[in-house]
């Protein structure tokens, strides 16, 4: 056999056993990818261009995170029956009755206890912090107020001056005797040095990574990202929202300048679903139980809200984060205000936006004009033309960048968290949202909502129809990524 014919042959055994592998991968796409759509569009890279498909399939096409399915498996069995009948039993006397709402209401609380790993409460005070300097100094307040404890999670952590100050503020926590443990997303926070975690470590600070003990081929499943924002202070108060820590989120970025946010400190028995959110990602991070934990909740004194915590990620059976969004659409009567710095819905959301406008919902989407993405410079005008042709009205913030996830419908739900109005949120990510069902919180959030629109520009069908063939090519390219954005 001369060498040619050799080579030859091993190049068919090579092409053989490739397009074996994308027969195989799409056998899995069928069975694992959420959408129909997904599906088809992965069976037919993995059937044609396999070599090519089968990376990027491995990379970003699972939208189940089994790793984590399988931890938390183990967790519900050993741990978290315990926590949850620790925290049910203690906020058994907070639980809100269903019976004192009315009409459609009873139907949407019932279903959002259902996704939700703690039901609604009441006893809850939720206190709205707008922007930067309100969040970072409440949450640095409750930190060095912190007699016990401390869990503090984000997805992006820099080092710079606000995040220098953070790491001193849970570094002079541990020393004056505080547990405090640290979780961070290692795609977030890929550019914080190793010296930033030495010196935690140093100090007594548990910091882990949100990876868990995966061997190094499963950690290039870069989808899947722990985009929660959440801190809890001795199981009495807690932080979420979406600030992440970074100068940035102060306004010091000067090629993004004014950074507009929105975070929320809250009391009361649903800092104990925000707890309990924590130790699901801890325990798979780490196989640890935490022990010496507040479960008993405390009402607040000054206030009687009644909300819920919905942390929703691709382990969950069912597509939650999508699911309550979709669901309080389709309720919605007079309202909904929609605040997100990207706007890629998917198609169940976007006809139950066009159909909200058309019956005389007033819904309006609230996005920058300036953004932290290239690819999100189009997206405003990728959908606008669905969406105002039926009456759904799109507004521009312009006093730089809008990073706010924060809704409001009618006068009875209204959500903030970490969420973006994407597929990477509905599917993808790790969130955690706060949603109450109060008319005060209802209406300090349309009240802060109204202030940024006096800082938009309301846009309509002549404003995309006035860009140029290459600006509008570009607007609908970036449909074609919706899965992944």
């Amino acid at each position: 056999m001369d060498i040619g014919t050799f080579n030859f042959g091993l190049a068919g055994i090579g092409l053989a056993v490739v397009y074996a592998l994308g027969f195989l991968s799409a056998v899995d796409a069928v069975m694992k990818t959420r959408t129909p759509q997904g599906t088809t569009a992965w069976v037919f890279a993995l059937a044609t261009v396999p070599l090519v498909a089968i990376p990027l399939y491995f990379i970003l096409g699972r939208s189940r995170f089994d790793d984590y399915v399988d931890a938390l498996r183990t967790f519900d069995n050993e741990i978290a029956d315990g926590l949850e009948q620790a925290s049910h039993g203690a906020l058994k006397a907070f639980l809100a009755p269903h019976g004192t709402a009315e009409g459609r209401e009873v139907g949407e609380m019932q279903a959002f206890d259902q996704m939700a790993t703690v039901p609604f409460t009441t006893g809850n005070q939720i206190e709205l912090l707008v922007d930067g300097d309100d969040t970072f100094d409440a949450l640095f307040a409750g930190i060095d107020a912190a007699e016990r404890y401390v869990l503090a999670q984000f997805y992006i952590i820099h080092d710079d001056q606000i995040g220098r100050a953070f790491k001193e503020r849970l570094i002079a926590a541990a020393r004056r005797g505080v547990e405090v443990r640290l979780m961070y997303d290692t795609v977030g926070s890929i550019k914080l040095p190793r010296s930033y975690r030495r010196e935690l470590d140093a100090a007594g600070v548990t910091v882990c990574p949100f990876s868990g003990p995966r061997s190094w081929l499963k950690k290039l499943r870069l989808n899947f990202r722990n985009h929660r924002k959440i801190v809890v202070c001795d199981g009495r108060v807690a932080f979420a929202g979406g600030l992440n820590v970074g100068d940035e989120y102060l306004g010091r970025d000067e090629t993004i300048g004014n950074w507009r946010d929105t975070h929320l400190r809250v009391h009361g028995p649903i800092v104990q679903g925000l707890q309990l959110s924590f130790c699901r990602d801890w325990f798979y991070g780490t196989r640890e139980e935490i022990d010496g934990l507040q479960w008993e909740p405390t009402a607040s004194e000054e206030a009687d809200q009644t909300a819920l915590v919905l942390a929703s990620g691709p382990a969950d059976e069912i597509e939650t984060c999508g699911l309550l969004y979709a669901h309080v659409i389709e309720s919605a009567e007079q309202r909904i205000w929609i605040a997100t710095p990207y706007f890629v819905p998917d198609g169940r959301v976007l006809g139950a936006l066009q159909l909200a406008a058309l019956r005389g919902v007033d819904v309006r989407i609230l996005m920058p004009r300036t953004s932290d993405s290239i690819f999100f410079k189009y997206v405003p005008y990728a959908y606008l033309p669905d969406v105002a042709r039926t009456g759904v009205r799109v507004f521009l913030y312009e006093d730089g960048f809008m990073h706010q996830k924060v809704a409001v419908v009618d006068r009875d739900f209204a959500a903030v968290g970490t969420a973006n109005f994407d597929n990477r949120s509905f599917r993808l990510n790790f969130e955690a949202t706060v949603v109450a069902h109060d008319e005060g919180v209802c209406d300090d959030v349309a009240r802060m909502l109204e202030r940024d629109l006096a800082s938009c520009t309301e846009i309509g069908l002549k404003d995309i129809e006035g860009k140029s063939f290459a600006f509008r090519f570009a607007a609908n390219a970036t449909r074609m990524l919706a899965p992944v954005l």
